[in-house]
């Protein structure tokens, strides 16, 4: 691209839209558990526009009332992108991460959490979408290709170098180029284990939770997941269901999804334990480092996993220094984007803990998915006790969406994060002005 005498001209950021998307999943009582009854699943969608003409897609998930806070957070951080070169920014996402998390006034209402947080995520994400459409890859693929010191670089260590420094970032990713290859090789030809929660919600009835257990184990998945913590009686009902629909060879985890204090916690799954529960999901306060200890040391051999709701590597580095989880679940945009969750991904091989990532929702899958493959082919080089989780709520509305095939995720081929939306849902969906939502109330709609 070149000015009128010829000269070059530098691309820049030219726009940042941030969109208010809701669909009314609380109808059905899609994604219903203990904590969330009625959520409508919902996202911050921002689209970066470059003066090109090219895109950068990301999104911030939320379930509803809210998403407004969450769109002006991704606004009041928009000035730091619009005008920036596309070229430095593609070239190095970490220097925009570490700009958008530190700016000074911001981050007072974080610090490096909630709801500023996370729309870092969303533009820095966005910015990683952008980066891959440009290099023609798909966002895991891209990862994979960086060397060790070029993905270490984009990693902020200053918190994290009590348990994990640089040089060991830099040892754990060379350890892992042996068989990278032939990892990559599997992965297009077989894809990533999934597990499944469709089956798993509060607001189901007994005779759907049955048929949909029986359906997940005839697609393949060896791994489904219950919402629990409602009801003793009901979920002692619901575990034995779903025991005898799925047999004593397919793993069922459990989510409490923060319903419960600690002594709760433990004296519930103790109830719960005949039904051999693979994991207990974030049986407390995600912020409870040391009662998630404890709740680990009772519970034992029954897992704990958590990460949905951890604000940042800090707090994710404390669960494995204290040894409080088993099963650490990232998730593609509560944490501050790709950057923040490479740091998780290297404090988890550091610890040998296995990732399950966090999905479901609005294109947590789409996004997720390129986080785990990156590990499984340039980090971690397993997928041992490893999934992605899979939820089959609203992947039609994205461009491209997930592919799952005998309870695997197919590899992405098409660049980018996966993060677009098509024209029509976010015509169609768009809060309060859309016609999905301008139509007369429904049931669990937004206030």
């Amino acid at each position: 691209m070149s000015d009128p005498t010829g000269a070059p001209v530098t691309e820049l950021i030219s726009s940042v839209e941030t969109i208010d998307v809701r669909f009314p999943t609380s109808r059905h009582r899609d994604g219903s558990d203990a904590m969330n009854p009625f959520p409508d699943y919902s996202a911050a969608y921002v689209l970066l526009r470059t003066t090109a003409g090219a895109e950068g897609h990301g999104l911030v998930f939320t379930v509803g009332r809210g998403t407004e806070i969450q769109v002006a957070a991704v606004q009041s951080l928009a000035a730091m992108v619009i005008g920036q070169s596309v070229d430095e920014l593609v070239a190095d996402p970490g220097a925009l991460a570490r700009r958008l998390v530190g700016d000074s006034q911001i981050r007072w209402l974080g610090p490096e959490k909630g709801v500023v947080h996370m729309a870092a995520g969303g533009l820095v994400n966005a910015v990683w979408d952008l980066a891959a459409r440009r290099a023609g890859q798909p966002l895991w693929k891209l990862l994979a290709d960086l060397t060790p010191e070029q993905l270490v670089a984009q990693v902020d260590f200053r918190y994290l170098r009590d348990a994990l420094t640089e040089q060991e970032a830099v040892a754990l990713l060379r350890a892992a180029a042996d068989g990278r290859a032939e990892r990559e090789r599997v992965l297009r030809a077989e894809g990533y284990p999934a597990y499944t929660t469709t089956p798993g919600w509060l607001g189901y009835d007994d005779k759907k939770l049955a048929r949909l257990c029986r359906e997940a184990v005839e697609a393949g998945y060896r791994l489904i997941k219950l919402k629990v913590g409602g009801n003793l009686a009901d979920d002692i009902r619901r575990m034995g269901i779903a025991r005898q629909s799925v047999g004593p060879h397919v793993r069922i985890a459990v989510d409490a999804n923060q319903v419960w204090g600690v002594p709760e916690a433990i004296e519930w799954m103790r109830e719960l334990a005949v039904f051999d529960p693979y994991w207990i999901e974030e049986p407390t306060s995600p912020d409870d480092v040391l009662g998630h200890a404890a709740v680990r040391a009772a519970l034992a051999p029954v897992k704990v996993a958590t990460g949905e709701h951890v604000h940042n590597a800090v707090m994710f580095k404390q669960l494995l220094q204290a040894e409080a989880v088993d099963v650490v679940q990232i998730d593609a945009c509560r944490v501050a984007g790709v950057n923040e969750n490479l740091a998780i991904l290297l404090l988890a091989a550091k610890f040998g803990v296995p990732v399950c990532p966090h999905a479901g929702g609005v294109g947590l899958c789409e996004l997720v998915q390129h986080l785990a493959m990156f590990d499984f082919v340039a980090l971690s080089g397993s997928t041992d006790d490893r999934a992605i989780e899979y939820v089959d709520h609203l992947h039609e509305h994205f461009v491209d969406p997930v592919r799952i095939s005998d309870g695997r995720y197919l590899a992405p081929t098409a660049p980018g994060m996966s993060a677009q939306l098509v024209p029509a849902a976010l015509a169609d969906y768009r809060y309060p002005d859309g016609p999905e939502w301008a139509a007369p109330t429904m049931a669990g709609a937004p206030a």
